[in-house]
């Protein structure tokens, strides 16, 4: 496959809805979403594509119920916990951008440890996006940038000193951002990085996604005719 996206972002949406349809609770429809996580993960490793960011946890998602905040917390420990030594072998790299600080202490710690534990595998970046929110991730570059200013170590404000103290500074910015579940919004999610991504929206539910609808995805941004503003 040629012209294929470096750097895949997804807003994996429909879990609740795939649950509710099956008269499962909200966290089975979570727990299903995991084995598409896999899915995917596998699918872009196997096709070469270096980076996959996925939206896991928003800064807003506190505001559900608190039983599910509590299961996804587990979730995700246990899910980074039992996958890590796997994807330690397969080259994958893990890598977390959000406020980390605010999460449970145990479910920090076990970031802490995949993320060192892959750290130096490169065939795919795969970027978990937990409690994040892109206007506190730019807030948070402003107030570092200030900083700067203040203490003398930058002469002049521009978009490449904005973007180092990003989350995502080391990180290209998306191609293609997936959304499923038919939602047309971003929620809060790599406002700056997606200036000009393409946007892909499938009706699919998030736990039925799979490598066929990413293939889709794809075949649908290798024709598009991509121009930064310019006319090509």
């Amino acid at each position: 496959m040629e012209n294929l996206p470096r750097h895949i972002a997804i807003i994996m949406d429909g879990n609740g809805r795939w649950a509710q349809q099956r008269g499962l609770s909200r966290l089975e429809g979570h727990i299903a979403g995991v084995k598409a996580v896999r899915r995917v993960v596998e699918a872009c490793r196997d096709l070469g594509i270096p980076y996959l960011t996925l939206y896991t946890f928003s800064t807003e998602n506190w505001r559900r119920p608190k039983e599910e905040v509590e299961g996804l917390m587990t979730l995700l420990r246990e899910q980074l916990r039992s996958q890590t030594p796997e994807l330690k072998e397969k080259g994958v790299r893990v890598i977390v951008i959000g406020k980390r600080e605010e999460l449970p202490r145990d479910l920090q710690e076990q970031i802490k440890q995949s993320e060192e534990e892959t750290s130096q595998n490169s065939e795919l970046n795969l970027i978990l996006a937990i409690n994040y929110g892109s206007r506190a991730e730019i807030v948070n570059a402003c107030k570092k940038l200030i900083e700067k200013v203040k203490r003398g170590e930058s002469n002049e404000v521009n978009e490449d000193v904005f973007r180092s103290l990003l989350y995502t500074k080391d990180i290209p910015d998306p191609d293609l951002l997936i959304r499923t579940a038919g939602e047309k919004r971003v929620s809060n999610f790599l406002l700056w990085q997606i200036a000009y991504t393409e946007f892909y929206i499938t009706d699919t539910l998030w736990p039925d996604f799979t490598k066929d609808d990413l293939l889709l995805a794809i075949e649908d941004y290798k024709k598009r005719k991509r121009k930064f503003g310019g006319l090509g």
